[in-house]
């Protein structure tokens, strides 16, 4: 995977607002001595306590991770702004990086694209992926350090892919997307990008 340099990994921005007060009271409240236990515990509040929009059929569109903790709520893209908010707010280097899936089930049913983070580990000098989309029938994620366990394997067969680079900010055709729509059930039937633009992939 393509990295820059860790400090990319650690900057707020729009999305990745960790100033924001209530993004700041969150982190206060993660008191765990170890920082492997205080990343598997914030990739688990993500993961568990904030729900995916879609699963709870919610059309509000959350796109920076303070709005993302406000509603509790989001579809993938928001909720990877959010992980890597509160790991970046610690002190902990944090990315985003994506996949490209099946829409459904079939290559015949189309495409999207699936965000999930990145995270360096000082410990193990190496960064790992986590997917904090939320687990339901099908989907069991899990905090891995040395066998990744993620929402969805991928299936070249099937025309899946990761994508190779580590982003220290939302891809471009990500971002358009969440300003595109008002109402988030409709972009996700019909708005998620079925490929990233390939100027965009290679920083």
């Amino acid at each position: 995977m393509k990295h820059k340099p860790l400090d990319a990994y650690l900057h707020a921005s729009a999305y990745i607002d960790y100033f924001d007060k209530r993004i700041q009271q969150l982190i206060a409240t993660f008191t765990q001595e170890h920082e492997i236990d205080k990343i598997r515990a914030v990739f688990e509040y993500v993961r568990d306590e904030i729900s995916h929009s879609y699963d709870i059929k919610n059309n509000t569109v959350t796109r920076k991770a303070s709005e993302v903790l406000e509603n509790k709520h989001g579809i993938c893209y928001a909720k990877s702004h959010l992980l890597a908010a509160l790991l970046r707010g610690m002190g902990i280097p944090s990315g985003i990086c994506y996949q490209r899936l099946t829409l459904y089930d079939k290559p015949e049913d189309g495409y999207c694209i699936h965000a999930l983070n990145t995270v360096y580990l000082k410990e193990y000098n190496k960064w790992i992926r986590l997917d904090a989309r939320g687990n339901k029938e099908g989907v069991n994620a899990q905090f891995s350090i040395h066998k990744e366990q993620l929402a969805f394997p991928i299936r070249a067969a099937y025309g899946e892919k990761d994508y190779t680079t580590n982003f220290d900010e939302p891809h471009p055709d990500i971002s358009k997307t969440l300003e595109a729509y008002t109402d988030g059930l409709r972009m996700y039937q019909e708005g998620l990008p079925a490929d990233l633009s390939e100027e965009n992939t290679k920083e």
